[in-house]
């Protein structure tokens, strides 16, 4: 190849405290017989020398530049350095291997012959040294395979851009990150090619990172069906199980079902609602972008996520004991079904809740096992709490407006049974705008956790009892119970039993 039009490689090393491997693995990389390259190492945070090594060497080659970085985790750290890697090509190195001087130049000869960019990366043979010895044997690739297994190594060259179209390096998996890496570069299509030299040399230390990932097993299998569940539904027929070799064998038994609708303006979010029972199962101090924010963890969890540019809501319900199981199973909707399809009566009969999106209903032996409801972020600002607390002008509008809205829906023929202050959203809007502002003259009200709402005519002392979750002194009960019966057309004696009944529920609930 003539050196002069040799295309750049960016050999990437991210480092965390390893001072005492760092210089013989970058000595092995400049000793390369391809000489148009870079070296780009990220210190990740390291407590020893390494940082102090690393600008050592780059003070005396510049082929070599160093960066730093908190410590966040070698995924972070190699993201880092492809951000500033200038290379057409990237190869990734841990900072205690060695490379051989002729795999650069070898690799890059196959990339570059192959202009349909159908090899995605170009690996070599291996050989372990240090606390194991003998050859690194890998299994001929295969999409089925790395489905079930971690098979390719780190170290391969790729090209730049091909990373950069999935995002790099998955930052939410804190172990077996290439093996992610892989499949992100491998699922859709594509081969390896896997060089006849044994030019790596790949470290054993004993009770090193490969030890520890094995204790992360669950969240690494956890990350990637959350992931990646559209693959291993085409390759396994289902998730990566926790018995990973017998995942093909467990899908093919037809003991779980899923259920997932989606409404069909949200087609784009179907493959995250499916991944939600993976999703929901992650440490979000471990996964911090994957597994989202949450809002309330409790009986039932709720947390935030931005998908594809939507904000969204999920709310996880509390699996169910084992009678509730049968129930919901043979006789009752799940409350994700429910709160999707209630939300969608509501909003398409003058009422509002924030925009429904999906549900997803897991089942067990024809069992509910768990279930989530999806929907779009409320615009709205406040709640009935910060009624209760005198943060919101304008309160006594706010207060009519909730009497004349729970009079509309019991007159509708439905009631909310869990109506609490929480469940009761409400911002002010200026006509045509849908952003909340301070000085608009509409008042919008939303009501949410709609599963327990039921419907059947309401009779005067229901619906007035509707109010013994709303907390309120006999002021406010007084501004709501006043509202409630004019929608509902109440006078005299009736209004009189009305108004009494809405207070006594609502100074109650104080």
């Amino acid at each position: 190849m003539n050196t002069s039009s040799q295309p750049l490689v960016s050999v990437i090393i991210p480092a965390y405290n390893a001072a005492s491997t760092l210089e013989e693995t970058l000595q092995s990389v400049l000793a390369s017989d391809y000489t148009s390259i870079e070296v780009v190492v990220v210190d990740d945070g390291s407590s020893d020398s390494t940082l102090a090594l690393a600008r050592e060497v780059a003070a005396t080659d510049l082929r070599v530049r160093c960066f730093t970085q908190p410590n966040g985790g070698v995924s972070k750290a190699r993201n880092h350095a492809l951000r500033e890697a200038k290379g057409k090509y990237i190869l990734p190195l841990d900072a205690d291997d060695l490379i051989g001087p002729h795999f650069i130049a070898e690799a890059v000869k196959v990339l570059e012959e192959d202009t349909d960019g159908e090899i995605k990366g170009v690996f070599c043979k291996a050989r372990f040294f240090g606390a194991k010895e003998g050859e690194w044997k890998l299994s001929p690739f295969s999409r089925p395979l790395i489905a079930r297994r971690n098979m390719l190594p780190v170290t391969a060259l790729y090209r730049k851009a091909d990373a950069e179209r999935f995002g790099g390096y998955s930052e939410d998996v804190v172990a077996r990150e290439d093996w992610e890496f892989w499949i992100s570069m491998l699922k859709d299509g594509g081969s390896v090619r896997v060089l006849p030299e044994c030019a790596l040399s790949y470290r054993v230390v004993n009770g090193g990172k490969h030890v520890r990932d094995r204790l992360l097993k669950r969240h690494v299998i956890n990350v990637l069906n959350a992931r990646h569940a559209d693959f291993f539904q085409r390759e396994l027929g289902g998730p990566l199980r926790y018995h990973r070799s017998w995942s093909k064998v467990l899908n093919a038994i037809p003991y779980e079902k899923v259920k997932i609708v989606t409404d069909d303006s949200y087609s784009d979010c179907k493959e995250f609602v499916a991944s939600l029972p993976w999703v929901f199962e992650l440490n979000p101090k471990l996964a911090r972008h994957l597994a989202g924010t949450v809002i309330v963890k409790g009986r039932n969890e709720l947390r935030q996520f931005n998908v594809n540019g939507k904000e969204l809501v999920v709310k996880s319900f509390q699996i169910p004991n084992p009678i509730n199981r049968i129930a919901y199973g043979l006789f009752r909707s799940s409350k994700a079904r429910r709160s999707f399809e209630y939300a969608l009566f509501l909003n398409n009969n003058g009422f509002h809740s924030p925009e429904p999106v999906a549900f997803l209903e897991r089942r067990r032996f024809g069992l509910l096992a768990d279930s989530y409801y999806v929907c779009l972020r409320s615009c709205c600002r406040y709640s009935y709490s910060d009624l209760m607390k005198g943060n919101v002008a304008r309160s006594e509008e706010v207060l009519r407006e909730i009497g004349r809205l729970t009079a509309r829906i019991h007159d509708n023929g439905f009631i909310h049974k869990d109506y609490s202050r929480g469940n009761i959203l409400f911002d002010f809007f200026i006509e045509g705008c849908s952003e909340p502002c301070d000085d608009g003259k509409n008042i919008r009200l939303e009501i949410i956790d709609l599963n327990r709402i039921r419907f059947h005519k309401v009779s005067i002392e229901e619906g007035c009892g509707n109010f013994d979750r709303l907390p309120g002194t006999p002021q406010m009960a007084s501004i709501v119970a006043e509202a409630y019966c004019r929608e509902r057309g109440y006078e005299g004696e009736t209004k009189e039993k009305a108004i009494r009944l809405i207070t006594d529920a609502m100074v109650s609930a104080s």
